[in-house]
């Protein structure tokens, strides 16, 4: 199975390089605009792009307050920045990312069950995060490009949520729901362990902090973590002196997010490339300007924290040694 993992990513690659090869003249442009960057414009896409890694070791630095294990930020940025590296150089490299966290959260006096509920909120709260982007990244784009499928479906789920509330409501389908997901994580131990860790770390940060208000905290964190990751992609646009397809900016990258998730390459690497130059193509850019705001963007993104992450990664290893 481990060497079926590399079928389809070694597939992505060979279209990638068939495609370049095809289209040298959109490559050559490409390049051109690159040499033409400015300096002060792209620092301030490195800088959203590091504000965005801050707001979610700052999700994850809360969570953990709440258990009651008090991380420094300095800390807790380095950790992350860790994390972020493995999971983009490495196949399967999440996985790999979460058991680090997951060891390194219990050396710094987190047990099993907060060090879980984390990791698993942090996850929802994200994924979250990104399916509010994805709303207004379709309610901006109307009618352009996949825009009006996507309305859509944003509309069927919330009539499926209302419909789901309602039925709630019933002892009887609370009931059925339960048994059902008894089974289920019975037969799962990984999905039950991390259901009774998220519940039992809402139920200690309610006796903590009550109300939802508190909450607020960590969404808007996980909301900024990917609103900030999006103006990095602004930034390097402008950083290129290319026009902005500000109608489908937000929905282009809140879509490209799903397949990089998926982690079929490392970090999304071809993917990620291939699917926001199409997409940004799609909204109005030639394909040459897309290309070249493409791969700015994931130099910012992918490419330097890469090394600052593996350089985080041996601070930790030293002075978990000392």
């Amino acid at each position: 199975m481990r060497r079926l993992w590399w079928v389809p990513a070694a597939l992505l690659v060979t279209a990638g390089l068939l495609i370049a090869v095809s289209r040298r003249g959109e490559l050559r442009r490409a390049l051109e605009l690159l040499t033409h960057v400015s300096p002060a414009k792209a620092l301030v896409a490195l800088a959203c792009q590091a504000a965005a890694l801050v707001c979610l070791a700052g999700l994850q630095q809360w969570l953990l307050a709440v258990g009651g294990v008090r991380v420094a930020p300095v800390a807790m940025n380095r950790l992350v920045l860790a994390a972020n590296a493995m999971a983009g150089a490495l196949p399967g490299g999440t996985a790999f990312a979460a058991a680090w966290l997951f060891r390194e959260f219990r050396r710094r006096g987190a047990d099993r069950a907060l060090t879980a509920g984390v990791l698993a909120a942090s996850g929802v709260l994200s994924g979250l995060g990104l399916a509010v982007v994805m709303l207004l990244g379709v309610l901006l784009a109307g009618t352009r490009g996949p825009g009006t499928a996507l309305l859509w479906l944003f509309a069927l789920l919330g009539l499926l949520a209302a419909a789901g509330l309602a039925a709630l409501r019933s002892p009887a389908v609370r009931d059925a729901i339960g048994r059902r997901w008894r089974r289920t994580a019975a037969r799962h131990e990984r999905l039950d362990a991390a259901g009774r860790a998220t519940r039992q770390l809402v139920v200690h940060a309610r006796s903590v902090r009550p109300g939802v208000r508190p909450w607020l905290t960590p969404a808007a964190l996980a909301l900024l973590n990917w609103l900030l990751d999006a103006a990095c992609l602004l930034a390097s646009l402008w950083a290129l002196g290319v026009p902005v397809p500000w109608s489908g900016l937000l929905l282009a990258f809140a879509l490209v997010q799903i397949p990089v998730s998926a982690r079929i390459t490392p970090g999304g690497l071809g993917i990620a490339e291939a699917g926001l130059t199409g997409l940004l193509v799609a909204y109005g850019l030639e394909p040459g300007q897309a290309f070249a705001a493409t791969l700015l963007y994931r130099i910012f993104s992918y490419w330097l924290p890469l090394p600052v992450g593996g350089g985080c990664w041996v601070a930790t290893a030293l002075e978990r040694r000392r």
